[in-house]
């Protein structure tokens, strides 16, 4: 665990995000303008929505621990919304230093969000199942109401 920092496990999220956009753009490229298949919009649409998915939780993960504040936070959420955004914001992130290579959350953290961080990082095998749960449930939340229109 003590390879996972912040820095990285926020980078890797926002990478996989990208990519994900780009198999997305990809695939509607495809079905809406050659018209020749709506494979790759059935894969990366259920691809990218998870990837989002996980992407916001660990950006409100990440924002918690690092302590940013609420228009920063909704700033690294957004990033999500546009294709590819979320690397400007990684990188403005990084050069601000807002993505440490230590996780500031301890048990006498002064909020309940900082010390339930701390908890999910001192007991990280079940945090990676909740978040997977967590991951899987918005997810079927979201194939319950509709793709976007």
């Amino acid at each position: 665990m003590r390879s996972l920092t912040p820095r990285s496990l926020f980078r890797t999220l926002a990478v996989a995000e990208a990519i994900t956009w780009a198999g997305l753009l990809s695939g509607m490229f495809l079905k809406y303008v050659t018209e020749t298949t709506e494979l790759g919009v059935r894969i990366f649409g259920m691809v990218h929505g998870v990837v989002f998915i996980a992407y916001c939780l660990v950006t409100v993960i990440v924002a918690i621990d690092q302590r940013w504040s609420l228009p920063r936070s909704v700033l690294g959420l957004a990033a999500a919304v546009p294709p590819f955004a979320t690397l400007p914001f990684e990188v403005y992130a990084d050069r601000r230093g807002l993505l440490g290579t230590d996780w500031l959350s301890r048990p006498d953290s002064p909020t309940v969000l900082q010390r339930a961080v701390c908890w999910l990082l001192r007991h990280y095998r079940l945090a990676v199942a909740l978040l997977v749960g967590a991951v899987a449930v918005l997810t079927a939340a979201a194939l319950a109401v509709g793709p976007p229109v």
